[in-house]
């Protein structure tokens, strides 16, 4: 992949945020400060359609918004960490870490091979610990790229 996954540009580390929706606002504009969406309200349309469809909240803290769409222009994840917590659905309560998945409307195969990986690390409480703890963007980033992009 020549584009990396994530970098500490597409990391928020404190998001103040009232909803889910303004949660994602946030991410999806870090993702076209960096390029990877040209038209952040027609991803966030997107975005939002998908999440009409099922929630996206996951046990332990976790809101997995994500969506294929023409405005992405490179397979990207972007971080929040939401200290104050949005309800993303979740059967356990609000979200304190998001994770938005944005693919090109051509990545099929992208799109689910990232959401199949993170998934499968976000089961593991020591994995979610780790990113809580994380105080800044790099590390963050450093350590979804160690333990989420395959090599």
């Amino acid at each position: 992949m020549s584009t990396p996954l994530i970098t500490p540009d597409l990391v928020a580390v404190d998001v103040v945020a009232a909803d889910r929706d303004a949660a994602t606002r946030q991410l999806i504009d870090l993702l076209a400060a960096a390029g990877r969406v040209t038209d952040a309200e027609g991803f966030h349309a997107d975005v939002r359609a998908r999440e009409a469809q099922m929630a996206t909240g996951m046990p332990g803290g976790i809101g997995l918004p994500h969506a294929r769409s023409a405005h992405v222009t490179a397979p990207s994840l972007a971080v929040g960490k939401v200290p104050g917590g949005v309800d993303f659905g979740a059967p356990d309560g609000p979200a304190t870490l998001v994770f938005l998945i944005a693919a090109p409307d051509s990545g099929d195969a992208a799109h689910l091979q990232i959401l199949a990986a993170l998934a499968r690390r976000l089961v593991h409480e020591s994995f979610r610990q780790s990113l809580k703890d994380a105080t800044d963007p790099a590390t963050v980033a450093e350590i979804i790229t160690r333990e989420v992009v395959p090599s």
